[in-house]
Order: structure tokens, then C-alpha cells, then sequence
């Protein structure tokens, strides 16, 4: 068999195979070294039983037109023809407009970025909504909120820092020293944000331990650094990563080796930070013995780091997760104040990173541009939300928030679209959100498969996946362009985005507008030839469509010089200012501290959390809810590979053992996760991988709400017991892992997993 065309995936990019018979396979592109085995998966998992093939309508929304809210995730589902559907879809938005306005619209559409560059759902929905008057929005996202928001008032965006960030070799060639807040999981490597390419971080890692890099895993799990790479680990509890740094800043400082010339030409505010560490700010002495009393490290592992930062070239990075938390942007600045007071910013293989083994782009060199992309329009409302506090938003109409200096208020809700990403897997505190998701009255849902998602809808609308549509795969941060060749027919009646909101347009009259008289060929065509110019303005010559359509794949890999992070910035700040208001980096932000937050001062802080091991009782436990291996977020959670991870069925609960000893809870055996929040059932998994005191239980598992057992999913989703908690005033971030729980033996029978099942259907009026 030889490969016939390709497709791009979250996961990387594969081959389409045939047989004989024309039956497609996947098998990994040539070109990675280190494919991810999780979209090897996606051909089976496409064709699953849990596919939507049909138009579907809550009964109760079908009988009533919308009158009745509380069987929503309840009452059965009457399968309709496409017509039928968008007519009445097309009504009840036409009925919401008139009656309350463009503004009583959310259009959610929260997810992982697709990897087509023109069937993205998210870029369709808010399109089809700007041209019908707009709709309520949000910002941010789950994954970086809190940094997103303060990293720019402190030194540049997060997108920035990604995208520039040292590369491996360089990184190899020039760093002795590499601490990793958070570690280096080469699970969320797997991935990229609109497709992976060449998988990097294993070869990254091991040619840095071959180098002779000095690696400091910091974190409560030995297992967040791949095995077999020589790893010091410096566990911590969870949510004290901004007072260890804050200690390590202190041991450099007081044996004088912070770099006083790099600190005065190069930030701002460093005066103010050194009389907190020092304590003359509120007479505690930001020191090693300080920190170990708040992080549980020893102090003297502590100071033997603080004494080695920067006596060679060091480089600080911290993982997404340590922001996910309350006071989410301390870590997150305190990162970039510690590695401002080493001097080390703009020196290859030196200063600070976000992202090293969040994302796979995070440490590649390439020429970047952007791509095709599918334009939305403009948006005619100005309410929106941070992402993350959808839930408020449900709870208080007309209710007041901050974020980032500014006070606003939560719209009033009667119609919430969701087209990509599921909200029943990214928010926190699932039994509050289920609750509130019956207070709009219409929801509609474009899915591909019967998740918790489509089940609580009232309105569902099958959509394709990438399988079954041509697309172009780009990712900005990678270094390829894919022709995404249709590989399947489209299951049942699935329609893709563009057609469903084709058929909503005309019905709404706004289809010159939402379609331009092009079909989904012309666009991929037009797309493409208009990101040409700026392919060239960076030095990739792309060939013409038709040529491109038939190789199939576009690889421009190292076409861009090497180049430290803020390197222009170290040598010249003047003339390469940062775009933060001093144009230096900001130790103290003047901005920030006139917001008058208690929760985020004006310089980094220990602040302490609302939930954390350092004010708990000794049956408490902290749960981190990580990432998992087997897929990204809930995307192919019903894979093959994704369920033979599992313990009869449950997500694996990791737990030390000597935890488990004290709770009498064997390997493997059945557990109860829970608080005041709710609780969940899981498999223990032994390991003294983790921290003491801490439990880790990866994200993903569909949510299984159990109908006898109020409060309690069966299927292992740590979202039912975590928090939903704003990070802060400043961000409204998410706090997931700010999150005290405890673990029991499961007593009684198992409750039976139907998280895969289908809803029940009924005929017309059943």
C-alpha cells in the first residue's frame, strides 16, 4: 500500500492508506520520529455507535417550542429532517432577535482549535452571528486565562512568548540548567493548537541529557518528566510554585548575585520587589526556610537550587497548569521577575519559557505567517464574558464583574450555540453548571458523537468530522501546510458547519452575506491563494493550489534563523521597547496596582489559595487534574485506546501509597472522589510518583451524571468535584487545580457507565 493523500489532525499529521478495496487506514507521516498514537485511533472512532446521524430535538423543546427547560438532559430525543430542523432553529433565532435582542445570544463554540484551516465550527458560528447582528462572546481560555491576561501588562503576550521561545538545539548547545516548573509531560506534547507536525519534545529532552543538562523537575509528580531522562524532582505541593521562586529570587539575592545592571536597564519596579523579599514590605523574609514551610520542600534543596540559578546559563519554564489555579498569574509573573534578578533574558538558551512540553510547537524554528483563514466579521455586540465564567454568567444576569481594570456586566441569556469544543468537559464544578445550563431557553449543539454535550441540548445538529470534508491543515506555529483530503463519507446525514449555516442563512436572509456566493471548494481555493503574499514576505514560496491539492503537503521546516527570545530587547531595549507601558519588563505594574485587586497586587506575591494542603485537615487530599495520554481534552475519549486506560471502565485516580494504606484502598480497587462539590468514581492507581497529599485524575472522561446519586458522575470526571473559582478580579481565570477532595473505598455496587449510550428517541408526541 502507498499513502494516497494525507490528513492533520490535533495529533499530528498521518497518511490515508487503501486497500485493495479501496477501505482507508492511518498510518503516521514518514517525517515525525515520534508520532502520537492517539490519532492512529480517530478512522475507528469515527464510525463509532455513539455517532449523530441524524437532526434531533429534545422532546419536551419538540412538544412545547421551547417552553419547558427542566427535562433538558432528561426528556428523549425525536430524530426530524434537516428541513424541519432549520426551520425551526431558524425561528426560534429570528423569535429570540426581535423579542431580546442579538445580545441575549452566546455563541460558545469554546475548543480546541481545529486543525482545517476553513471547516474550523467555532469560526462559522461567530460568522453566521456577525451577520445577523452579533452575539455575546468570550475571551481567553481555559488553558492559559490567568496568563493571557497579566503577561502582557509584565513583559508580552503569552502567544508571543510560545512562538519565540529558544528552540531545542539551541537550548541543547547553550543551557545548563533547565527547571521545569511543572515538569515536561510529553503527554500534552502530543499535541498543537490547529495541528501538530513533527513531534519534538523525547528527541528535545534527550539530547539535553546527553548535553549534560542539569534538568530540576519542580512539582508534586515525578511522573511529569519522560522516563529514562535523568531528572532531579523537587516535589512541592500544589499551588506554591510562586513561593518557591520567590525564595530562590531571595537566595540570589542575598548572596548579591542578582544582575543590578540588567535590572535597572532593562525593568521597572525592581525596588519595590526586592524590599518584599527581603520582608520590609510586611516583615516576613522571602527565604528558603519560609518556602519550605508553605511548599513542603526541604529548605536546603531549596537553597542548593537558589545557589546554582545562574552560575551557568539557566532557563526557567513553567507549564500551563500552575496558572489554572487561584491567583493564577503569580506563578506566572513570578517566573519572569525570578529570571529578570538572574540577567539571563535574551540569551540563548536562558531567561524564561511558557510552554515546554504544553504544546509541540513550543520550542520549534520555522518561518511563520498567517495562513488561510476563514474570515468572521465584525461583532456588533459589545457584552462579553471570560471564558471560564459561563456559570456566573447562567447564575447572575445583569450582574456585575471585573476583569482587567474594567467593570462589566453578565448579559441576559435566552439562546446558547455551541458549535466546537464541549462545555461539559472544559468547565469546572459540572453539577452547578448542569444546573444552570436549564435557565436559557433554547440550546443548540452541533456535535459529531453523544456526549454529555449533545445530551444536555435541546436542538442537535449532526456535523461532520475532518475525515469526511476537504480542508487545508496549517498550524502558525508549525511548519506545514496539508491538503486534508476527504476520506470518508459523511456519517448518516451529517452535514459540516458550512452547510448547516448555509441552509440557516437563507432561511434568515443573510446568506450573500454570511457565503459570498462561494461554495466550501471556492473558499478552500480562495483561502489558500490569499495567504500566498504572506508566505512570501517570510520566504515560503508555496506552490499554486492545484499543485498543492495534488502533493499534498507543503514542509517548510527550519526555514527561519535561529533567534533568541527577546534577544533584539537585551541588546538595544530603546530600540526593540517591549509593549508593556514602560516598555520594560514590569516588576511592579503600575497598571495592575491601580486596579486596587486584593487578589493581584501590583508585583508578584504569595497569596494564599482558597483550597491547598497548607490549611487542611490530614483527610484531605489535593487533586490535580492533569491532562491525559489517551486524547486530548474529551476528543476521542470513546477510542479504543482511549477506554483500554481504563479500570473496569473508571479514569485511573494516581495516589500514593501510603495515602491509599491509610484509607485502606488497594490497586485497582474502585474509589469515591469527593467534597462538598460533588464526587466521582475512579480506579486507584498506586504510585509514589506522586507527592503525599496529592491525587492526580486527568481531565476527559465524558461526563456520566448518575440518576439515583445526585452529585455524582460515574465515569471518573475530576470536574465534578473541582472548583469554579476565578483565578482572580484581574483575569477570571479558570482554578481547576485549586481543588481539595477525599478519597474512600467505593462500598456497594459499581454503578453501571453509560456515558457511551445513546439517548433514548421516541416518535412525534412519545
Amino acid at each position: 500500500m502507498k499513502p494516497s493523500t494525507y490528513t492533520a489532525s490535533h495529533w499530528g499529521i498521518y497518511e490515508i492508506q487503501r486497500d485493495a478495496q479501496g477501505v482507508p487506514s492511518l498510518a503516521p507521516w514518514a517525517r515525525d520520529t515520534d508520532p502520537s498514537p492517539i490519532g492512529l485511533h480517530a478512522l475507528a472512532a469515527n464510525n463509532a455507535p455513539q455517532r449523530i446521524l441524524r437532526p434531533a430535538i429534545r422532546a419536551g423543546w419538540l412538544d412545547r417550542q421551547g417552553a419547558s427547560r427542566e427535562g433538558r438532559g432528561k426528556e428523549p430525543f425525536v430524530e426530524v429532517p434537516w428541513d424541519e430542523a432549520l426551520d425551526l432553529l431558524s425561528g426560534e433565532l429570528r423569535r429570540v432577535i426581535d423579542t431580546h435582542g442579538n445580545a441575549a445570544i452566546y455563541g460558545g463554540s469554546y475548543g480546541w482549535g481545529s486543525a482545517g484551516r476553513f471547516h474550523g465550527a467555532a469560526a462559522h458560528l461567530h460568522r453566521f452571528l456577525n451577520v445577523q447582528g452579533g452575539y455575546v462572546r468570550s475571551v481567553d481560555s481555559y488553558s492559559l486565562g490567568a496568563g493571557s491576561v497579566v503577561t502582557p501588562h509584565v513583559v508580552a503576550s503569552v502567544d508571543a512568548v510560545l512562538a519565540d521561545s529558544d528552540d531545542w538545539e539551541t537550548l541543547a548547545q547553550h543551557t545548563r540548567l533547565l527547571v521545569c516548573f511543572g515538569g515536561l509531560p510529553a503527554k500534552t506534547a502530543q499535541t498543537d493548537f490547529g495541528g501538530a507536525g513533527r513531534h519534538r519534545l523525547r528527541d528535545g529532552l534527550r539530547r539535553l541529557a546527553a548535553s549534560g543538562v542539569r534538568i530540576v523537575n519542580v512539582g508534586p509528580s515525578r511522573e511529569d518528566i519522560e522516563p529514562g531522562i535523568p531528572a532531579q524532582w523537587l516535589p512541592i505541593r500544589p499551588n506554591t510554585d510562586t513561593a518557591l521562586m520567590l525564595a530562590l529570587a531571595h537566595g540570589v539575592l542575598a548572596e548579591g548575585r542578582h544582575d543590578r545592571a540588567f535590572l535597572a536597564s532593562h525593568s521597572v519596579g525592581w525596588e519595590r520587589f526586592e524590599a518584599y523579599l527581603l520582608g520590609h514590605a510586611d516583615g516576613v523574609a522571602k527565604d528558603a526556610a519560609w518556602a519550605a514551610g508553605i511548599t513542603g520542600a526541604p529548605r536546603e534543596q531549596i537553597a542548593e537550587l537558589a545557589g546554582a540559578l545562574g552560575r551557568e546559563r539557566t532557563l526557567l519554564t513553567a507549564m500551563w497548569s500552575l496558572q489554572r489555579a487561584h491567583h493564577g498569574e503569580q506563578p506566572f509573573w513570578a517566573l519572569v521577575a525570578l529570571a529578570a534578578v538572574l540577567g539571563q533574558i535574551g540569551l540563548p538558551g536562558g531567561g524564561f519559557a511558557f510552554g515546554y512540553g504544553a504544546a509541540n510547537s513550543v520550542g520549534h524554528r520555522s518561518a511563520r505567517f498567517a495562513g488561510p483563514t476563514f474570515p468572521q466579521g465584525r461583532n456588533a455586540v459589545d457584552a462579553f464574558i471570560p471564558v471560564a465564567r459561563i456559570a456566573d454568567m447562567l447564575a447572575q444576569p445583569g450582574g456585575s464583574f471585573d476583569y482587567n481594570g474594567r467593570t462589566h456586566r453578565y448579559p441576559d441569556i435566552r439562546l446558547v450555540y455551541w458549535a466546537g469544543g464541549n462545555p461539559f468537559h472544559h468547565h469546572q464544578d459540572l453539577n452547578r453548571l448542569a444546573a444552570l445550563w436549564r435557565g436559557p431557553e433554547t440550546v443548540v449543539a452541533h456535535e459529531q458523537f453523544w456526549n454529555a454535550h449533545a445530551k444536555m441540548a435541546d436542538i442537535v445538529l449532526p456535523a461532520t468530522t475532518s475525515l469526511e470534508r476537504d480542508d487545508i491543515g496549517f498550524s502558525g506555529r508549525e511548519a506545514h501546510l496539508v491538503a486534508m483530503r476527504q476520506v470518508l463519507a459523511p456519517a448518516g446525514e451529517a452535514r459540516d458547519d458550512f452547510e448547516i449555516f448555509r441552509g440557516l442563512a437563507q432561511r434568515l436572509g443573510v446568506l450573500a452575506e454570511y457565503a459570498e456566493g462561494r461554495d466550501a471548494g471556492q473558499w478552500l481555493r480562495a483561502l489558500y491563494e490569499e495567504a500566498l503574499p504572506r508566505a512570501h514576505a517570510v520566504g515560503v514560496e508555496l506552490p499554486a493550489f492545484d499543485v498543492f491539492w495534488e502533493q499534498g503537503i507543503v514542509d517548510f521546516e527550519g526555514t527561519a534563523p535561529p533567534r533568541s527570545f527577546l534577544q533584539r530587547f537585551r541588546e538595544d531595549p530603546a530600540a526593540h521597547p517591549l509593549k508593556t507601558p514602560s516598555g520594560k519588563i514590569e516588576i511592579w505594574s503600575e497598571a495592575i496596582a491601580s486596579f486596587g485587586y486584593d487578589d493581584c497586587p501590583g508585583h508578584p506575591s504569595w497569596l494564599e489559595p482558597a483550597e491547598w494542603l497548607g490549611a487542611t485537615d490530614a483527610q484531605q487530599l489535593h487533586l490535580v487534574s492533569d491532562q491525559p495520554a489517551t486524547k486530548l481534552h474529551s476528543q476521542l475519549d470513546h477510542s479504543a485506546l482511549s477506554r483500554g486506560a481504563r479500570v473496569d471502565e473508571r479514569e485511573p485516580l494516581t495516589i500514593h501509597p501510603e495515602d491509599a494504606r491509610e484509607r485502606g484502598i488497594q490497586d485497582g480497587q474502585a474509589v469515591r472522589v469527593w467534597n462538598t462539590r460533588g464526587a466521582c468514581v475512579a480506579a486507584a492507581r498506586l504510585s509514589d510518583g506522586v507527592l503525599r497529599g496529592v491525587v492526580r485524575l486527568a481531565t476527559g472522561a465524558w461526563f456520566d451524571p448518575s440518576a439515583e446519586v445526585p452529585g455524582l458522575d460515574k465515569h471518573g470526571n475530576p470536574n465534578a468535584v473541582t472548583s469554579d473559582l476565578p483565578a482572580s478580579r484581574l483575569s477570571q481565570g479558570c482554578a481547576a487545580q485549586t481543588c481539595l477532595v477525599q478519597v474512600e473505598p467505593w462500598s456497594g455496587p459499581l454503578p453501571a457507565v453509560s456515558a457511551f449510550e445513546l439517548p433514548r428517541f421516541v416518535a412525534r408526541g412519545g
